[in-house]
Order: structure tokens, then C-alpha cells, then sequence
């Protein structure tokens, strides 16, 4: 290989170091004078539609319902709210609770916080969205609470704010799903999506068909399933918070533990249909048709001889829960069955809208697939329903989460999938609305000094404000990622060798010359996570399918220590086994023989607790393979200027191309930002 190295090191940087440096700490002192405004001390998520606020904060003992003209349809602000000390019965700051049929979306509400706290609403749904923004803007301090001083006009813009589960390949307790259906009513979701049945098991119990829940019909978490006084029970937690419960038999795909039960070779037995009607039938039984409106009956990937149907089959089911006085919901892709002109559809992967149906964006918002860092990018730029609000035919969106293979602890759904992180950008989506869909910042944040990377930033700064305040102790992986400056140099042709070094392993220059082709640095890249070609193929840095690049960036430690990092070169899906793999080698970081450099020492691979596993291991939990929930990579940093070098290689049978490094501090499940180190601004 014939090298040409042009030697001048990045001498600019040098030169100006000393300016670059005093002007980046000037603009940091700057970012925190704004944050000490009401606005930063109080933040609001989902942003509000119209939000004025004052000059000063309201100092009080104790709260006071002075009003509440919706008691008698059962709201209860002290539980809503639900803080120790904040009531009083008869002294307090006043609150009053108005109903207010002008105000046009049923769901809205106004709020107004001076000498009282106003709040009115259309409906007890409005006046419970009111209370929860009431919750966010709380603060106590010693013995006192305080409130900003503010004016809000709030409604959503999508009708359906959902947020969906798999319980049928994992099982997690009615506790697990409380605490999950808290946060949803908190950031103002109003579906939670019930997905009951799967492959490995049956889970909601049936009294008429006791043989669902035998032994012999599980594959994962055996007889584990939620009895119907367990359903009913979350049902009524939904219901107090708002929320509606949409629960899901998944068939005729996704049915073995069905076919297990009964002893079924195929979904077109004729005992089949009347079957699933009881079934059915049993589970709209357990809540009426205003407190359950809809049910979900799956229909999609089936991909098996033994799942295949007529559709006179799936269209008597159809019919028949549609005489019950429910709407109908199937997945699309899914069984499209001519005849039926109602059904909502549910829309995945980048599946279109069926002419004239009601739809469900499920697009590119599974969260299994999305890494804490990149994937927030993509649910906070991603435009539901690709319009700016909802309509008769666009009823708005649900977030899923589909962790398909196996896990060892329930709490592994929460700790290995960034769940809590998504919901909370994802709120903001799906209640505020997008005016623009942005799928060039899908995988990627969007350039330096642009609007749109604004934008980003600062609703970062809220969400980390929200992490600090609302999920202490709950797995939240995610610190601040605006800072993060990187310049990445490629793709060389490693022409299949993972392991070719390139001149840039050598000494940093601003150009290169290989094989006859010119590099240069690309200074874009921002944030914790970089891809640098999305595995669902939206815009990243290349469109090569294979290759070495190098990323490059410098951080500042005002002193010699260890501190510890997050680092990965891969991110791992937690869906189909182990996709993408083998899992690294010991002395791998991932098979594609990526390496990091702090200072020229390099920075080891972890001692893998499950090396080389093959891709088809799904029963096999993740213990370690993501750098969210394992154990930070421990670097030795020098006083002032650190330069840090990654090689990441790709090609073969990897999957994703992409790499991870950003310095945290843990505190038991509490992630947090390294607030003394710095990116250099002038990457």
C-alpha cells in the first residue's frame, strides 16, 4: 500500500488553544446565568402548546382546594399529586379547579399560577393533564414549596399518546407495569398497548380454557401468566390515571403456545375460530366497551405454514368484535382482508397507511432497536403520523418496546432497553406535535449552530432536569450529549482485514493520502453515540457498506485521574438473538476488531462474561454486551488535554456501524454527568 502522510498536525487548534479554551468556559458561564431563569428551574414536558412565564416564583406552606368542580366524576388532586406535606383542608396556597366548556379540545386545559392557581378544563381528562404539569413545577425547598409565576393554553396534538409492551415473550409483575404506568400519566400518555400473547406463552388467564396455562404450552418464564382479577386490576390503575387500556391477542402468527395448548398443527383447524371467539368474548367480558373502546387482534408476520388462514376467518372475528361495540386494531404489515373498511391500522417498520383507514404510527419508534443516545434524536425529530397534528384519519402514535429474547430479571426489560429516556422524548412528539419531519436527524443529531441542533439542546437540558428530579433510582441512561464534539476520518479499505492499520493510527494530520484517494476530516458529528451508517439505513456519515473510520476528539480534565467512561462499538438490538453477531471474542470489543486510544495507550475491551455467542441464542440473556448496563470502562486521564482516537472498523456480518464514548459517574442505578471534563468546543 502506497502512503502518503501530510504531516502538519492540526496547528490552527494549537495556535488558538489558549482563546478557544477561555471562550468556551465564557459561553458555559453564559449557559448557566439562562438556567438559573423559571424556565430552566421549571421545565415542562411535553412542552406546553402556548407557555408564558413570569418574573417571579410563589413561595408557600401548603396547598388548598379551594374548587373542584370535578369531585363527582372521582378526581383527586391530593392523590394525583400525591406529595407528602404538600395539603392543608383549610389554610394554603389556593388552587381552584373550574370547568370550562369553551375550551375546544376536550383534552385541554388552561393554567394559571399568580396569587392562586387557576385550573380549567372541558373534561376531568383535561384537568388531570393540568394537575400532572402542576406535579412537574413543584419544588420544595426546606419547609416551603414554590411555583413559577406562569400562564399556560395546552392541548394535544394526536388523540392517541400510547406506549405498548410484550409481555407475552417476558412477563413483568402488575407492580413493574404500575410503576411504568405512572410515568406514562405523567408525561401525559393516555394508551398503554397489552401485548398478552406470543410465542412463548399464553398470558392472561382463561377460565374457559385452563389448558392455555399449562406447563407444556410455555417456552419462557413457565407458568407465569396474569390472572383476570390481575388485568382488571391495571385496568382500573389505567383508568384512574387516564389512561386506556388496549390489550392484544396476537394471531393467527405469534401462536405456538396457542397451538400448544390445544394440540394444533395448524391455525386453519376448524375447532380454531370458535376458540379464539371465546376467548375473546372472555376478555371483553372482564371490561365494557367505554372503559376497553378497543381491541387489538394482531394479524401480522404470519410467516409459518401452520399460521396461515382464509381470510373468511379473520373477518368473522373481525365482525364479531365489532358487534360488540369495540373498534378493531391490526398491525400493518399484517392480514389485509378486503372486506374490512373499519379497522385501525397499526403501522411498523416503514409500512405505508392503507387508503382510508384510520391509522397508528408505530414507524420507527421500536425501542429495542434504539441505543440511549442516537435513538432519542430520532423520537425527538421523528413527526408522528409525518403531519404536524392528528385528524380524523391520523389518531397519533404508540411507542414500543419489544424486548424479544429472554431475560434473567424482570427489571433487565427497564436496565437494558433506555424505556424511561424514550418516553420522555417521545412525549413531547406525540403531545406538542412537529411542525417538519426531520428523517435526515433520525440517526444523528443535527450540525452545530443550526436551529434544529438549538432546538435539541435545549429540550435536552429539560429532560436532564426531569431525570434528576423524577427518576432517582430508576433506569434512566442518558447525560448530556450536546457537548460532545468528534471529527471521524473514512472509510478506508480494510479490503476484509478488520485488523489493517491506516497512517492516522500514527500521527494526526489534517489530510490523508491512501491509495491514491484524498481524506479529510469531517467535523459534524455530535453527540455520546455516532452512527456512522444507520442499520435501518437513515442518513448517517456514509452510505459505504464497509470500511474503517477513525473518530477523534480531545477532552479537557483540570486533573490526573481515572475516570470512568462509557464505551461500546456496537449496539445490540435485544430482538432476534444476538443480530449482528457472533458476540465479541475475549480481548474483542466486537468482532469487527474496533480499538479506542486514550493519549496513544489503549484502552482494553471488558473481560466479556459471555463470549462468542452465536446469533441464534435467544433463550440466552444479555448480561454485559451494551455499555449502558455493564461497568464503565476505567481510562487514566492526564491534567489539561486528552486526545482520544477510536478505530471502527465494519463489514462481514455485522450489522451496525457505530461507536459510543462519553464520561459518566454512576451512583447505584443514578447515571450523571462527569461536570469538570469538557469536549473541545472547536471539533
Amino acid at each position: 500500500m502506497e502512503t502518503i502522510i501530510k504531516k502538519k498536525y492540526f496547528q490552527s487548534f494549537k495556535i488558538g488553544v489558549s482563546i478557544l479554551f477561555l471562550a468556551f468556559f465564557a459561553l458555559s458561564a453564559n449557559s448557566q446565568e439562562k438556567s438559573n431563569g423559571l424556565s430552566m428551574k421549571y421545565p415542562i414536558i411535553p412542552t406546553p402548546q402556548e407557555l408564558t412565564y413570569g418574573n417571579k416564583e410563589v413561595s408557600f406552606s401548603a396547598l388548598n382546594i379551594s374548587n373542584n368542580d370535578f369531585i363527582a366524576v372521582g378526581l383527586q388532586p391530593q392523590k394525583v399529586l400525591g406529595k407528602e406535606g404538600l395539603w392543608s383542608d383549610s389554610k394554603g396556597f389556593s388552587v381552584e379547579i373550574l370547568l370550562d366548556k369553551k375550551i375546544p379540545n376536550k383534552e385541554g386545559y388552561t393554567l394559571s399560577i399568580d396569587k392562586k392557581v387557576t385550573l380549567a378544563a372541558h373534561t376531568i381528562k383535561g384537568a388531570y393533564y393540568g394537575l400532572q404539569t402542576l406535579g412537574q413545577l413543584l419544588r420544595r425547598e426546606g419547609g416551603h414549596w414554590s411555583l413559577p409565576q406562569l400562564d399556560i393554553n395546552d392541548w394535544p396534538a394526536f388523540k392517541i399518546r400510547g406506549f405498548m409492551h410484550d409481555t407475552g415473550r417476558n412477563i413483568q409483575s402488575v407492580d413493574q407495569l404500575k410503576e411504568q404506568l405512572d410515568i406514562l400519566a405523567q408525561y401525559k400518555y393516555n394508551i398503554f398497548h397489552w401485548h398478552l400473547t406470543d410465542d412463548p406463552g399464553w398470558r392472561l388467564e382463561s377460565k374457559l380454557y385452563p389448558e392455555l396455562h399449562s406447563d407444556k404450552t410455555f417456552s419462557r418464564h413457565v407458568g407465569k401468566y396474569y390472572t383476570q382479577e390481575d388485568f382488571k386490576e391495571i385496568v382500573a390503575y389505567c383508568k384512574e390515571r387516564q389512561i386506556t387500556l388496549i390489550p392484544e391477542f396476537d394471531i393467527p402468527g405469534h401462536t405456538v403456545a396457542f397451538r400448544k395448548a390445544f394440540g394444533f398443527t395448524s391455525m386453519k383447524d376448524e375447532r380454531v375460530l370458535p376458540i379464539l371467539i371465546d376467548l375473546f368474548e372472555e376478555l371483553m367480558g372482564l371490561a365494557d366497551a367505554e372503559e376497553m373502546p378497543y381491541i387489538h387482534i394482531g394479524t401480522d408476520e404470519v410467516r409459518n405454514a401452520p399460521e396461515y388462514v382464509e381470510d373468511e376467518m379473520i373477518l368473522t372475528l373481525m365482525d364479531h368484535i365489532k358487534n360488540k361495540g369495540r373498534e378493531l386494531i391490526v398491525w400493518k404489515e399484517g392480514i389485509v382482508i378486503e372486506e374490512d373498511a373499519t379497522s385501525i391500522n397499526q403501522l411498523w417498520a416503514q409500512h405505508e397507511v392503507r387508503e382510508g383507514h384510520r391509522f397508528i404510527d408505530s414507524r420507527a419508534n421500536y425501542i429495542n432497536h434504539l441505543d440511549p443516545f442516537a435513538g432519542m434524536a430520532r423520537l425527538f425529530f421523528q413527526q408522528p403520523c409525518r403531519q404536524s397534528a392528528g385528524d380524523s384519519l391520523a389518531l397519533g402514535g404508540i411507542l414500543c418496546a419489544w424486548p424479544d429474547n429472554n431475560v434473567a430479571e424482570e427489571r433487565d426489560i427497564l436496565k437494558q432497553n433506555p424505556i424511561y429516556p424514550s418516553i420522555v422524548f417521545y412525549s413531547d412528539a406525540i403531545w406538542k406535535g412537529r411542525e417538519k419531519n426531520y428523517p435526515e436527524y433520525w440517526a444523528k443529531l443535527p450540525p452545530k449552530n443550526t436551529e434544529e441542533f438549538k432546538r435539541f439542546r435545549n429540550f435536552e437540558q429539560k429532560v436532564l432536569e426531569h431525570r434528576d428530579l423524577f427518576f432517582k433510582d430508576k433506569e434512566f441512561p442518558y447525560v448530556e450529549q450536546t457537548n460532545a464534539f468528534w471529527k471521524v476520518i473514512g472509510p478506508f479499505d480494510h479490503k476484509g482485514d478488520f485488523s489493517a492499520a491506516f497512517p492516522v493510527e500514527k500521527e494526526l494530520a489534517p489530510s490523508y493520502s491512501v491509495d491514491g484517494k484524498e481524506y479529510t476530516w469531517d467535523d459534524s458529528p455530535v453527540g455520546a453515540t455516532v452512527h456512522l451508517r444507520h442499520f435501518f439505513g437513515f442518513p448517517a456519515i456514509t452510505d459505504a457498506k464497509s470500511g474503517t473510520y477513525y473518530a477523534h476528539t480531545k477532552i479537557y480534565s483540570p486533573e490526573a485521574r481515572e475516570q470512568t467512561f462509557w464505551v461500546g462499538f456496537y449496539g445490540w438490538s435485544r430482538s432476534g438473538g444476538r443480530r449482528g453477531g457472533p458476540a465479541p471474542k475475549l480481548g474483542q470489543w466486537h468482532t469487527t476488531e474496533p480499538k479506542a486510544w486514550v493519549n496513544k495507550k489503549e484502552v482494553l475491551p471488558p473481560v466479556w462474561k459471555q463470549p462468542s455467542f452465536a446469533v441464534n441464542t435467544d433463550e440466552i440473556p444479555f448480561v454485559d454486551e451494551d455499555y449502558f448496563y455493564r461497568e464503565p470502562a476505567l481510562i487514566n486521564l492526564n491534567k489539561g488535554w486528552n486526545t482520544i482516537l477510536l478505530k471502527i472498523p465494519h463489514g462481514g456480518n455485522s450489522w451496525k456501524w457505530m461507536y459510543t464514548f462519553i464520561p459518566v459517574t454512576l451512583d447505584g442505578s443514578n447515571v450523571r454527568e462527569v461536570m469538570d471534563l469538557k469536549f473541545d468546543p472547536s471539533f
